[in-house]
């Protein structure tokens, strides 16, 4: 009887570690395009789905108004920018794209612990306040986005040719990050789709739209215009990059801009 007893003990206390188990993994979110790195997302169970695409995020969850996304910065694609680092057997890749004048940059990917404070419900701001040099949004695998500007609010005429076959690069402290559009998001979900958000919460998709290639003529000065999307049935405002100048934003963000910390 006392060995049945313990042999029923046994089972029960089995089922429960399993179902706690089952219970912790329920916050992991599973990449919707797959990379050469693994990501594992926890999320709050407050976050609205939208933003479970962002499948580079390392943590994600609501704080207030704010939705907080939390991301390496490092990009899950391969890149002639993962020479020489810890990464470089699984991560590196000769430019293999086709811009006859790429030259690579002297810096190389590092990981950082990037903090973006975004807007939930994202509002027009009169102001406009410009876009920073540095990181002004977040793209669907965790890099940020940068605006049209190099270092010293310099035209990108010269740092286009410094531009991985995937649209990026690191700058000085490693931090890889897009000016342009990032080929390897739209290769993997299409050209029209959700590619990530700004700092003011405004979502951007990519240069394709109901079959149309967008150009600077179909939106305003800040590089967005606003209907409903497949994201936003009910419409929203939203930026779209395009092949042209200033590629992802114009003269300021449209809304009022989150943080991003590091």
């Amino acid at each position: 009887m006392n060995l049945l007893i313990k042999s029923i003990g046994l089972s029960v206390s089995f089922g429960l570690l399993i179902l706690v188990a089952c219970q912790q993994s329920d916050d992991a979110v599973t990449p919707s395009i797959s990379g050469t790195t693994s990501t594992t997302t926890t999320t709050g169970t407050n976050v609205p789905d939208v933003y479970k695409k962002i499948y580079g995020a390392t943590d994600m969850y609501v704080e207030g108004t704010n939705i907080v996304i939390k991301t390496t910065a490092r990009p899950d694609h391969k890149s002639p920018y993962y020479k020489g680092t810890q990464w470089e057997s699984t991560l590196y890749e000769a430019y293999n794209g086709t811009n006859p004048k790429f030259s690579v940059n002297p810096n190389t990917i590092k990981a950082f612990t990037l903090t973006f404070k975004i807007p939930l419900n994202p509002v027009v701001d009169a102001a406009h306040s410009a876009t920073p040099l540095g990181s002004i949004g977040v793209s669907l695998n965790g890099v940020p986005f940068f605006n049209q500007y190099a270092a010293m609010s310099a035209p990108l005429t010269n740092e286009v040719n410094g531009f991985d076959q995937y649209g990026g690069h690191p700058q000085q402290q490693g931090q890889y990050h897009y000016h342009v559009e990032p080929t390897y998001l739209t290769a993997k979900a299409g050209k029209n789709a959700l590619l990530g958000f700004l700092l003011d919460g405004f979502p951007v998709y990519g240069p394709v739209e109901n079959g149309k290639t967008i150009t600077n003529a179909d939106l305003d000065k800040y590089h967005g215009h606003s209907h409903a999307t497949t994201d936003y049935p009910n419409g929203i405002y939203h930026y779209h990059i395009t092949a042209e100048d200033p590629y992802l934003n114009g003269s300021g963000f449209y809304g009022k801009a989150g943080t991003i910390t590091q």
